[in-house]
């Protein structure tokens, strides 16, 4: 029997171009958070889920996504053994909590506008492709998949690399969506401004 695809939400930066008190992921959003709205969206996609956080951001998690579910790590910088953490640390943590699964969905924690069906495009293209990802009007964005032949790459990677070597390497499909916030995440102020200015056009699009 094949695995499903498995979605890795990535809750474990810090944030730092964002500035001010309050997590950017802890941002007010919708009715919700930055977080919070990701979460909705990877929940209402019907995929299994892991995400990969800090103890800071846990409580938020909790709330949301069952123990079971949720990888905590050090936050990214330098943890006390002297080892680079990032993108590519918490990618390999992920994907190592659920090393059975049939591929893995990546999609950062700070992309809200990401909607359930495009995440379900996405895994529904992963049976014939070792790299997906989603794409609007040919602009690459997330979520960025891979398939279960590339675990031992994927579970060695580390610091800030993220997956970039990984989708040079193996040959990439877009899958096709009209869903603009496959592009459209947050690290300033202005950023969180224009997410939620589209929000609101778009719900109001929606109830149209």
């Amino acid at each position: 029997m094949v695995q499903e695809p498995v979605l890795v939400v990535l809750a474990a930066g810090r944030g730092s171009r964002f500035g001010g008190a309050t997590h950017k992921l802890e941002q007010p959003f919708g009715a919700s958070t930055v977080l919070g709205c990701t979460l909705s969206n990877a929940m209402q996609s019907g995929l299994p889920l892991v995400i990969v956080t800090t103890p800071a951001l846990s409580a938020c998690v909790a709330s949301m996504v069952a123990a079971r579910d949720i990888v905590l790590v050090p936050e990214v910088g330098q943890d006390d053994s002297g080892l680079p953490l990032g993108m590519g640390y918490s990618i390999a943590c992920g994907v190592s909590a659920r090393a059975n699964a049939g591929g893995w969905l990546v999609l950062p924690g700070d992309m809200p506008l990401v909607e359930p069906a495009t995440l379900r495009a996405v895994a529904a293209a992963m049976p014939q492709h070792p790299v997906v990802y989603a794409q609007y009007r040919g602009r690459r964005g997330h979520p960025v998949a891979f398939a279960a032949e590339i675990y031992s790459e994927l579970v060695t990677l580390g610091g800030d690399e993220g997956a970039r070597r990984l989708i040079g390497r193996y040959p990439a499909h877009g899958v096709d969506v009209e869903d603009a916030g496959v592009l459209m995440d947050l690290d300033t102020g202005d950023d969180l401004e224009r997410m939620r200015a589209f929000e609101v056009s778009r719900s109001g699009a929606q109830l149209a």
